[in-house]
């Protein structure tokens, strides 16, 4: 497959951010429907949106980006405390700023922080899966 070959010939966060493109559309197209079209509340959308996400991210993060052998039940594990740790970092910290931010901004406050807490989510979660879920033993 080219698009494997051509990913295994760069490093691992261009990797990450090429599954993550595909992870962050996934995750950002559920939470903006649960919010809008569903009524759902910032914290249960982000938190569906994203975990739904993640499944996907586990499997091509471990065979792409990383190329791991751990286990897939340790590693599962592993993941899910990262996954959950960055989420909760990450958008409490968004949310926080985007409240700090009020005034003249073109995005609803709960958009900005859905946006921001993406950014940050992101960074956070490529340093834990690389360091603590995928690490070579």
């Amino acid at each position: 497959m080219i698009f494997e070959t051509y990913l295994k010939r760069t490093n691992s966060f261009v990797r990450f951010l090429a599954v993550g493109v595909v992870n962050t559309l996934i995750g950002l197209t559920i939470m903006f429907l649960l919010m809008h079209a569903v009524g759902l509340s910032y914290w249960l959308s982000t938190f569906l949106g994203n975990m739904i996400g993640a499944m996907a991210s586990y499997f091509l993060n471990r065979s792409l980006t990383f190329g791991s052998h751990v286990p897939i039940i340790k590693g599962g594990f592993r993941f899910a405390a990262v996954i959950c740790s960055c989420y909760f970092i990450s958008y409490t910290i968004s949310r926080m700023l985007a409240e700090g931010i009020r005034g003249d901004f073109p995005l609803r406050e709960k958009d900005f922080a859905v946006i921001m807490g993406t950014a940050i989510y992101t960074v956070t979660n490529y340093l834990g899966q690389k360091y603590f879920v995928f690490k070579r033993e």
